[in-house]
Parts: C-alpha cells; sequence; structure tokens
C-alpha cells in the first residue's frame, strides 16, 4: 500500500504499482465509444500509463494535455490516460481540449484496474479513485517506470516518464 496525501491530508491505496520489470497485467477498460480496450491489443507500442482520479481536475486536465502535447513527438508510443470517469466525460473533456494523441480509458465498470494495479484510493474523501501513477511500458508489456505522485495535488514527472519510453 502507498502513503501519498489529498491536499496534505494522508491517504493510502490499495497496495503497490507494478515493480519495474514485472509484466504489466492486462486489464479491459472502456472506450467513450463504450467499446472495450485491453492492454493486450497494444502488444508491439510502447505505452504510457497516465493514470488520475478525475479529468474534472485541474492537475489531471493538465496532465492528459501535456502528455498529449509531448508524446505526440514520439514514434511507436501510445498515451492512455486512465481514470474512474464516466467514459462521456472524457470524450467531451478530450473534445473541447482538442486532444487527440492520447486515449481516455475508463474503468468505472467495476474499478478492476485500479484494483489489480494496486493505485485504488481506499481512504479519505478520493476512495474508490485511482491514485495519481505513471507507468511506462516497453513493446512487450514490460514496467520500465513507475511513479505514484506523493500529493494527489501535484503533476507527475513528465521528463522521466518521457525519458523512460525514449530509452527503450
Amino acid at each position: 500500500m502507498a502513503n501519498i496525501t489529498l491536499g496534505g491530508t494522508p491517504i493510502e491505496t490499495s497496495g503497490s504499482l507494478p515493480k519495474v520489470g514485472d509484466q504489466a497485467p492486462d486489464f479491459n477498460l472502456t472506450v467513450s465509444d463504450l467499446s472495450s480496450q485491453k492492454l493486450s491489443d497494444l502488444k508491439g507500442h510502447k505505452i504510457l500509463l497516465n493514470i488520475f482520479p478525475s479529468v474534472d481536475t485541474g492537475v489531471c486536465a493538465q496532465s492528459a494535455r501535456e502528455f498529449n502535447k509531448k508524446a505526440s513527438k514520439m514514434e511507436n508510443t501510445k498515451v492512455l490516460c486512465i481514470s474512474r470517469d464516466l467514459p462521456f466525460a472524457q470524450a467531451r473533456f478530450c473534445a473541447a481540449e482538442g486532444l487527440d494523441n492520447v486515449m481516455m480509458l475508463s474503468d468505472f465498470k467495476d474499478g478492476s484496474f485500479g484494483k489489480n494495479y494496486g493505485l485504488e484510493i481506499t481512504s479519505g474523501g478520493f476512495a474508490g479513485l485511482h491514485s495519481r501513477c505513471v507507468i511506462a511500458l516497453n513493446e512487450n508489456g514490460i514496467v520500465t517506470y513507475t511513479e505514484q505522485v506523493p500529493e494527489i495535488g501535484e503533476e507527475p514527472n513528465y521528463e522521466a516518464s518521457l525519458q523512460a519510453l525514449a530509452n527503450e
């Protein structure tokens, strides 16, 4: 379990992120058109998982914008923005922001992604949502970088996560 904070108040997650060198667990998340997206369907691509509580908060929205801008310059790379938001809210956000280099995926149905990846918040006002994390995967789905952001209100380390993808 990770000990993180929300506005300086300690909260906990359900477990720990996958370790560097581990095979990332497969998942089945919902796309804005209500179709399913599995990690295994993206094999052969470098993957950046940008995980956050809700696209309707400033820091979460900023991380989606920032990765959209920076990842568009990277070859063979997919950025997946994952939250518990409804797919309709995610689609509305991307349309309003003009984001087309990220794929928004929702864990709204059962929260299994958050549980399987050990990042579901289990206490405090955001209980049931995802903590702010970044996970980079190589073309074979092996974890090459993780970051559990210690304070929900802070942005992830964009450069370190993108560098992990570039080094693969």
